[in-house]
């Protein structure tokens, strides 16, 4: 990467950022009469359905509180997260203190899931909100489900398994990389030492359990103990998700001044989602792979969503600004042009969000009960500060702190 490289890529995520991604979504998504965001819009940006899933309320809540404290200080971007905010507080929440999943438009609870992603993706949304408005109660609030979380996750039986473990147990990976990333969010707010406990013991179970040297790959579903499950789920990989681990790793190697050990980590992990994730015939991220390459079930096994290619943007980048390693500046350019070439709209804006696996579209829905803004914006905001970062070494040698980039 050269100085017109890194400057031109910087452009391309700031302008996608501020003049592209949020406006498709400002100027369509608040719902002004009942409260909070509808997010499934079709290509043209177009309302086709009325239900609001929670946790992506609380997903573009913690989005536009971390652009008004890192990027500029814009009214209309507060008014909104509060608007985010106050829909959640009145809405979100059942009677034993989780949160519902999905809602309708007036937000009467339609689904309650197992998990504890909404209360996690809410917990960020809360902290972001307390860190622009200075909102000593959104702060509160942010601590208080964090500690809910990790005592739903720590009590037996208060979450239903997903499966009967007295026949077959597992442990998945996306407990240890959401709440890892959530305690990340929540230390811009928090000195709280349940934050450094919980991103110890959340990167110590990636490594510990779910990392596999004899497939030198990051396994979604382990046993209890680590143990390899020769059964479709256990053989699963799902490389965005790895890769995603990954660059949280590596951004808490960055936050501790460079750590060797979680740098080593953090790429190692980089390293393997790549090399079973990048498509050689076709370029991009494959989205599910067979670690024993054996037939795979989900007929979307080979598509191209547009969340993995984000990710790997964002730890290639982050990899590169670590190491100065130029194996991840070559990733990072057949990521970027592949994505670029496949998934923004120049029609409508934004970007579509499922590819087939040769990079024609699927669907060219913009937004559903998975798919807001969320991925892409953070990539862009991500890879924008990141691009600078690099620039700023080269030019002066000064390092970025990990509080300037994210």
């Amino acid at each position: 990467m050269n100085l017109n490289d890194l400057t031109r890529l910087s452009e391309t995520y700031r302008t996608g950022l501020l003049e592209d991604t949020l406006s498709f979504w400002t100027g369509r998504c608040v719902d002004r009469e009942h409260g909070g965001f509808t997010f499934c819009l079709d290509r043209q940006g177009n309302l086709y359905d009325t239900d609001k899933g929670m946790w992506q309320q609380g997903r573009f809540t913690w989005m536009l509180g971390t652009l008004y404290c890192q990027v500029q200080r814009r009214p209309e971007w507060l008014d909104l997260a509060k608007h985010g905010v106050e829909f959640i507080r009145k809405h979100g929440f059942d009677e034993d203190g989780r949160m519902f999943f999905i809602v309708t438009k007036e937000g009467d609870p339609l689904r309650k899931r197992r998990y504890v992603f909404t209360e996690t993706f809410t917990t960020t949304a809360f902290a972001a909100y307390a860190r622009a408005a200075n909102d000593e109660r959104a702060g509160e609030q942010a601590l208080e489900l964090f500690r809910l979380v990790v005592r739903y996750l720590t009590t037996p039986g208060l979450l239903p398994p997903r499966h009967m473990p007295r026949t077959r147990d597992y442990r998945g990976l996306a407990t240890p990389i959401v709440v890892l990333g959530t305690a990340q969010e929540l230390q811009k707010i928090s000195d709280d030492p349940i934050l450094d406990e919980w991103i110890e013991r959340s990167i110590d179970d990636i490594e510990k359990y779910h990392l596999h040297d004899e497939f030198e790959a990051v396994l979604e579903t382990v046993s209890p103990q680590g143990a390899f499950i020769d059964h479709h789920e256990g053989r699963t990989l799902n490389p965005g998700h790895a890769i995603e681990a990954g660059w949280f790793v590596l951004r808490e190697a960055l936050r501790r001044g460079h750590d060797p050990q979680l740098t080593r980590l953090g790429t190692t992990i980089v390293d393997w989602a790549w090399r079973w994730g990048w498509d050689e015939q076709y370029g991009g991220m494959i989205y599910f792979r067979d670690v024993l390459n054996k037939p795979f079930t989900e007929y979307w096994h080979d598509m191209k969503f547009w969340w993995p290619q984000n990710e790997t943007i964002i730890a290639n980048l982050l990899a590169y600004y670590l190491t100065d390693d130029p194996k991840y500046a070559q990733r990072h350019r057949l990521i970027h042009e592949w994505t670029y070439q496949h998934f923004p709209d120049r029609e409508f804006g934004e970007w579509f969000g499922y590819l087939h696996r040769d990079g024609r579209v699927s669907t060219d829905v913009k937004g559903n009960l998975w798919k807001g803004p969320f991925h892409l914006p953070r990539m862009q905001l991500y890879a924008w500060r990141l691009c600078e970062a690099i620039l700023e070494k080269r030019k002066s040698g000064r390092e970025t702190p990990a509080s300037e980039i994210f």
